[in-house]
């Protein structure tokens, strides 16, 4: 279904609310992750052009922004986040005068353009990397991390690592130079030495690249692993892991002692006096609520929104395999809305190049694929935050059965299945199962955009398979289908902008113990939104007061082609409603207006001029 014309009888005073409150609240991200977007070269790796290609697409959907993973000149050794010049264009993706097309073109259609910040670490062949190894006395010797080995322990011994930690890609988070005899810290890849941010000149080279992109016309940025660069920096031992006998460093690294203070000064050196209204969104793995308020408060000049890992990581560990129960989902996602009801903005995504698809992790990717993606994009945008699309998700691309091992290209995959049948003795088929559900690699296949060979995707071979669905997934035909999970995106974006109460209205989660039916409402004044949706493949009631009232309302969206029989939600059905509250009078919905409005004072801005391309704001 499409929405119904908003209704005309809302009070027109909406639009101050709108107008008070930053873009990005009514705004839409898609992410995009270059090698596998859409190859123009027949190299079978995505690129800047093959983006450039596809603007109309994005477009059509309604996007506002564009973020782009790492496009940087890179080694590859992690993907791209491993990298070796911040203010260059990896050749594998074309040229600085591709990409200053590519943004000038995006403003063209009047979307924004942020770019991936990584900058808790670099690749070791970065030149300032080069420069801190070469010797103990050179004066880029303490950008990055170095100790020497335990007391009494002779450097390349075992455990003479300064400390127990465990890299996040499996190992010591120490790597042996061998030239110095100094160790290097590292919490990813050995070949992503983590920099010293304790070192005022590495921040204030930092900010200078930061500042050079935004002048290029960058408008924001997503910054990768924000939080980890404060570290205690007495680089304490972590309690053993599970497996032993490294530590977990995390305690010693994330939201650090002065996280807070090199975020203001970022702002101060970076984005403050800038005229135009600029995008920041921390990725923050092991953030708090309490954090997020912190990071988010617009007083306290940080960033705008977080991405935090609760809702992603409710398993035991990274390669649990097992779905979050209902509840437990509702739980989470709820106390992150009540967290930042006040202050702050939640960023909203079940998915990423580092996630497995969500229709295959959190819905059904066989049967009922159609509905369970739209379901799942319903319940997701109509939270209070800013939505971000993955790439693909929009047409409900699933997670890929890769046949082995070989079949991936993911470091922390194939370190994982290294350890795990290498060290630990695992069987194979069991390790590769794990994979299959929840490895990196399930992102970042191919975009399918037709049933052609390779999707469309690329004339050559491309640099990881194609799922074998792209017959029946893929953008041309979905583009053609009315009923499809592309159109249902489209519909809600339209929502996200026409509708008020999708962008400022409250949050109220309902039916919070039940296991199947996620429920919820948002209102802002006298509107009142319901959104319904049954996680099962059975049907569902959905216990609520005023459930005849609700299902006699205004049906703006839903994922089956009929409203249905009343409030009984088929198999993976969602809904949206609207309707004015029935026990608002005209004086009482101005009052609950105005306080609307006051709650959104610190954000107040023009949107209309917020909303323009760069290239069109006046000061």
């Amino acid at each position: 279904m499409t929405p119904r014309a908003a209704d005309q009888s809302a009070p027109a005073v909406y639009s101050r609310s709108t107008a008070r409150s930053p873009w990005w609240t009514s705004a839409v991200v898609y992410q995009i992750y270059p090698r596998s977007f859409a190859d123009s070269n027949a190299d079978g790796i995505g690129d800047l052009r093959g983006i450039l290609g596809k603007l109309d697409y994005l477009a059509a959907l309604g996007i506002d922004v564009i973020w782009l993973s790492p496009i940087y000149p890179s080694p590859q050794d992690d993907n791209g986040y491993d990298i070796s010049d911040y203010q260059d264009v990896d050749p594998v993706f074309g040229t600085l005068a591709d990409l200053d097309r590519l943004i000038e073109q995006t403003h063209a259609r009047g979307m924004r353009i942020i770019l991936d910040l990584v900058v808790n670490h670099t690749s070791d062949e970065h030149p300032w990397f080069a420069d801190s190894r070469s010797s103990t006395d050179n004066p880029k010797r303490d950008w990055y991390w170095w100790r020497p080995p335990r007391d009494g322990l002779a450097a390349g011994s075992p455990g003479a690592e300064p400390t127990n930690w465990a890299s996040a890609f499996s190992g010591p988070a120490w790597d042996l130079d061998e030239a110095t005899g100094e160790y290097y810290l590292h919490l990813f890849s050995r070949r992503q030495p983590d920099l010293n941010w304790e070192n005022p000149d590495v921040r204030q080279a930092v900010y200078s690249m930061m500042r050079w992109w935004l002048d290029r016309g960058v408008d924001g940025f997503r910054m990768d692993v924000i939080n980890l660069i404060s570290k205690d920096p007495r680089l304490p031992d972590g309690p053993v892991t599970r497996d032993g006998p490294l530590g977990d460093p995390w305690d010693a690294v994330v939201c650090g002692p002065r996280i807070h203070e090199f975020l203001q000064e970022m702002h101060r050196e970076v984005f403050a006096g800038r005229p135009e209204r600029l995008l920041t969104v921390g990725e923050m793995p092991g953030v708090t609520v309490e954090d997020a308020v912190l990071f988010t408060d617009p007083a306290r000049n940080e960033v705008d929104m977080v991405f935090q890992f609760e809702h992603v990581t409710m398993g035991p560990h990274k390669w649990g395999t097992a779905r979050p129960r209902l509840t437990d989902l509702k739980a989470s996602l709820g106390r992150w809305q009540a967290g930042l009801a006040e202050i702050g903005w939640n960023s909203l995504y079940l998915s990423n190049h580092d996630q497995p698809r969500p229709v295959s992790r959190f819905g059904d990717d066989g049967r009922y694929r159609v509905q369970s993606a739209k379901l799942l994009a319903s319940v997701l945008h109509l939270h209070r935050g800013t939505p971000y699309v993955y790439q693909g998700d929009e047409l409900g691309m699933t997670n890929s059965p890769f046949a082995s091992i070989d079949d991936y290209r993911d470091i922390e995959s194939l370190n994982h299945y290294a350890y795990e049948v290498g060290v630990r003795r695992q069987d194979p088929d069991r390790v590769l199962a794990t994979l299959r559900g929840v490895s990196r690699d399930n992102a970042r296949t191919p975009m399918q955009w037709d049933a052609s060979e390779n999707s469309g995707f690329t004339p050559g071979r491309p640099w990881l398979p194609v799922n074998p669905n792209f017959a029946e997934i893929n953008a041309e035909a979905a583009m053609a289908d009315p009923t499809s999970v592309w159109h249902h995106y489209r519909a809600l974006i339209a929502l996200r902008h026409d509708e008020p109460a999708v962008a400022l209205g409250d949050f109220t989660m309902l039916l919070p113990d039940d296991e199947r039916v996620y429920a919820y409402t948002r209102r802002l004044a006298d509107v009142v939104l319901l959104v319904v949706a049954n996680l099962s493949a059975a049907n569902a009631d959905v216990p609520i007061a005023d459930a005849a009232g609700w299902a006699e309302s205004e049906l703006l969206l839903g994922n089956y082609p009929d409203s249905g029989n009343g409030l009984r939600l088929r198999p993976w059905e969602a809904r949206i409603y609207r309707r004015l509250d029935p026990t608002s009078g005209f004086g009482r919905r101005i009052s609950r207006l105005d306080d609307d409005i006051d709650k959104l004072q610190p954000f107040a801005e023009d949107r209309t001029a917020a909303t323009l391309p760069p290239h069109q704001r006046s000061g």
